[in-house]
């Protein structure tokens, strides 16, 4: 007897992704912004994004995008800019880092890389990020950190930096230290913490929140500046806050000693990663 079930009812294509199943991966990446236009690819100006993918596309011979915790402005670094990457590639751990490392240009490194659960995303799983501003406060401008670290020469006032940055914690608008082109939907956002605190000749703003509008760091920094030379008092801070305007706002500080540290997750994933010093390594902080 002849069956009359059509073949393709019971037969089912192998497609690429079947036989080769997607695996995604973590990573840490390190970079020096001096040299590229911030982290998101751009069209005609060179980005960390750019470079990243173009080389683990090359190790894994198919196109790779890789997503990022955050974003970055021109010249602002990375010290461990958490991101995630999926390809049906099969490498092992010491073959992708040593790979990319080999290919990326020196101002760029791979730290770590670690397979992940497929449902964990850089971007939009991240509970938290971190961002350290490092300023070299002395009068002599620096030579070897020059881009890495912003020079302010005139003595600052640390208490009052300190007693401002106790205000910054919170849920608040941060609509007066955002850029103008900020595209957030909405200016609230949840500030976990902000210390400033100093480590030999240089002051150290650590700020870790829920997210960051466009320049918020380097807004808010611009406005710590104006308080440690006296030009502005704390209760300054809080009249630009309540204001919710950029216009009476101090202008922003350099990108050169910024730096995004982490970004956070919930536990499940976060036991998952490495944990290694904090950036910037150079500057040896323990905490």
């Amino acid at each position: 007897m002849i069956s009359n079930i059509d073949s393709s009812d019971s037969v089912t294509t192998l497609t690429s992704e079947t036989a080769n199943p997607l695996q995604t991966y973590a990573l840490g990446i390190e970079f020096n912004g001096a040299n590229y236009r911030g982290w998101q690819r751009q069209q005609e100006v060179l980005c960390v994004q750019q470079v990243v993918e173009e080389t683990l596309s090359k190790i894994a011979n198919e196109p790779i995008e890789v997503v990022a915790a955050g974003r970055t402005d021109a010249g602002v670094h990375g010290g461990n800019m958490l991101a995630h990457f999926k390809t049906s590639a099969k490498r092992g751990i010491y073959n992708w880092l040593r790979g990319a490392n080999s290919l990326l240009p020196d101002d760029i490194a791979i730290r770590w890389i670690q397979p992940m659960p497929d449902d964990f995303h850089a971007r939009f799983g991240a509970i938290a990020r971190r961002y350290r501003y490092i300023t070299l406060n002395q009068p002599q401008r620096p030579a070897i950190l020059n881009h890495l670290v912003t020079h302010v020469h005139e003595p600052l006032d640390l208490a009052l930096m300190q007693q401002t940055a106790e205000y910054i914690v919170g849920t608040h608008d941060f609509s007066s230290f955002r850029a103008a082109a900020c595209q957030s939907k909405q200016p609230v956002r949840n500030i976990h913490n902000a210390k400033m605190f100093q480590h030999g000749q240089f002051i150290v703003f650590d700020i870790q929140a829920d997210g960051f509008l466009h320049h918020m760091v380097r807004n808010l920094m611009g406005t710590l500046f104006a308080i440690g030379k006296g030009e502005l008092q704390p209760d300054d801070y809080l009249r630009i806050l309540e204001a919710k305007d950029r216009t009476i706002a101090p202008p922003t500080a350099a990108p050169d000693g910024l730096y995004f540290i982490n970004a956070y997750y919930p536990e499940p994933f976060q036991k998952l990663l490495p944990e290694l010093p904090l950036a910037p390594q150079w500057l040896n902080l323990t905490e």
